[in-house]
């Protein structure tokens, strides 16, 4: 991943021109959370809003919510989920990007947004990762959250 570009706290690591041109970076290589696919019921709420919708995938770090009226990049969000077995989680998130819905585009299948989870606690972390590994069957291998000012690991 040499000359790309961390995008810190984020969750995945940005391609530079000349890679995206070369499609050297595609794929799982730009993530550091394996994400797993999963269908949860969320309520979300911000400021002006409270909604609910369905989880479409899940990292340690963040979700995907699949709507058709997603909130803009920099919405924070206070997340509600109860999946099985693990009971209801609550989490703040921040929404990163947006896949807007398109009526009529047939390759438009999944409108929703990114949201990174934000300020969670070590319990919450845990819950969160539980979930994933009940999903995915993760071992204890999974990367911890960036820090602070650390650069992501050189290949």
């Amino acid at each position: 991943m040499r000359g790309a570009v961390w995008t810190r706290g984020w969750g995945f690591v940005m391609p530079t021109k000349k890679q995206r041109g070369s499609g050297e970076f595609l794929g799982a290589d730009r993530r550091q959370w394996e994400r797993v696919l999963v269908d949860l019921e969320v309520d979300y709420r911000s400021e002006e809003t409270f909604l609910f919708a369905y989880i479409r995938d899940i990292s340690a770090m963040g979700i995907f919510i699949r709507t058709v009226s997603p909130e803009p990049p920099g919405t924070r969000l206070n997340l509600r989920f109860s999946p099985p077995s693990i009971g209801p989680i609550e989490v703040e998130g921040v929404v990163i990007w947006v896949n807007p819905y398109r009526p009529g585009d047939r390759e438009n299948l999944n409108p929703g947004m990114g949201v990174q989870f934000v300020d969670m606690t070590g319990e919450q972390r845990d819950q969160i990762r539980m979930l994933v590994r009940t999903f995915a069957f993760l071992g204890d291998d999974e990367p911890d959250e960036p820090g602070g000012d650390e650069a992501p690991p050189k290949p």
